[in-house]
């Protein structure tokens, strides 16, 4: 009995190594300083009509009013949501995060 012990102490003592390795590694790469960008929608112009612009002037967008904005990081989808207002800031409440499945799909 004092063997399995002995046995369950050293996997324990092993598996708390093994994370602690595991977050060493992941601190190398917190710092990493990343783009995030939320798209609001996208459109094309000749650069007649963008020559054209002026203040007041309205360009439509793809998304339609209400349609989940896209939260890119580097330039790459992650997740979907809607617009909030904190503190007289804007910002997104996030309401669908892509599954690294989705996200690898996307890449072919």
């Amino acid at each position: 009995m004092n063997d399995t012990t002995n046995d369950e102490s050293v996997q324990t003592t092993s598996q708390e190594d093994d994370v602690q390795q595991r977050m060493k590694k992941l601190e190398l790469i917190l710092d990493i300083p990343l783009k995030v960008s939320v798209e609001l929608g996208r459109t094309k112009m000749l650069v007649n009509d963008l020559l054209q612009l002026g203040q007041g002037s309205v360009i439509e967008l793809s998304k339609l009013a209400g349609d989940p904005l896209e939260v890119l990081v580097n330039d790459k989808l992650i997740a979907r949501g809607e617009v909030v207002v904190v503190n007289e800031k804007f910002g997104i409440r996030l309401t669908d995060i892509i599954s690294p499945l989705e996200r690898i799909e996307k890449l072919g």
